[in-house]
This record gives structure tokens, C-alpha cells and sequence, in this order.
């Protein structure tokens, strides 16, 4: 992403990036959280697996992402709403050509409706 700024790189617009220092570092509740407030989608996107600054924290990503992708089901969210890819930080064009390739790719699914979240919750009396 970094790359893909400073070389001045174009991606979709719409995009919300939110900088994390390792993909192994994702809670769960950055992923629930960006669904509540509306997000049609969220995209992770982390070094290659033996390319972690922190050693082993992509290979923790990995782990996660497999819970992620069960959890976003069990909430009700279609799993191809969360997408996780293993980019470098030297791979800005790669870069924006995913993001732009996913951002046409949720647009195709349409805005994300019926999340458990969107609906009011009522207490039992």
C-alpha cells in the first residue's frame, strides 16, 4: 500500500485502509466491527508467509484467517465479503490491482444487506 502511494499508483476509490504493524496482530473484532458500521466488505492483506518483519506473524495470520472466514459466516455475512491476500510491501502495482479487482468484485455482489447487526435488538420483557 505504502508502494502504491508514493509511486502514485491509482486503485479504487472507497477504500478505507486501516494500518495494522502485522497482519498477525488482526483481532477478529477489526473484522465484526468493520461490518457494523457498514462496510460491504473487508480485505486483509499481509506479507508472504517467511517475509514477517515479527518472524512468525503472517503464519499466525494464516491460522486466524481460517477461524475469520467461519466467524463472518456464522454472523450471516456471504464469505466472499472477506478476502485475505499475501502482498509485499514491493508490490505496490500488485497492490492496487487487487484492490481494484476486489472492489469490482464486492460492487458485482452488491451492498452488503441483512447483517445481524443492521437489525434493532429488543430485550425480552
Amino acid at each position: 500500500m505504502d508502494l502504491a502511494g508514493t509511486t502514485r499508483l491509482k486503485y479504487a476509490p472507497g477504500v478505507q485502509v486501516i494500518r495494522i504493524p502485522c497482519s498477525g496482530r488482526l483481532n477478529p473484532h477489526f473484522i465484526i466491527r468493520a461490518f457494523e458500521k457498514g462496510a460491504d466488505a473487508v480485505w486483509i492483506s499481509g506479507c508472504h508467509p517467511g517475509d514477517c518483519h515479527y518472524s512468525q506473524g503472517n503464519y499466525h495470520a494464516r491460522r486466524k484467517f481460517l477461524v475469520f472466514k467461519e466467524l463472518v459466516e456464522f454472523v450471516g455475512v456471504d464469505p466472499r465479503r472477506l478476502k485475505f491476500t499475501w502482498i509485499s510491501a514491493a508490490e505496490g502495482k500488485k497492490w492496487s490491482e487487487a484492490v481494484s479487482e476486489y472492489v469490482a468484485e464486492i460492487k458485482a455482489l452488491g451492498p452488503l444487506t441483512g447483517y445481524p447487526g443492521d437489525q434493532p435488538t429488543t430485550e425480552a420483557l
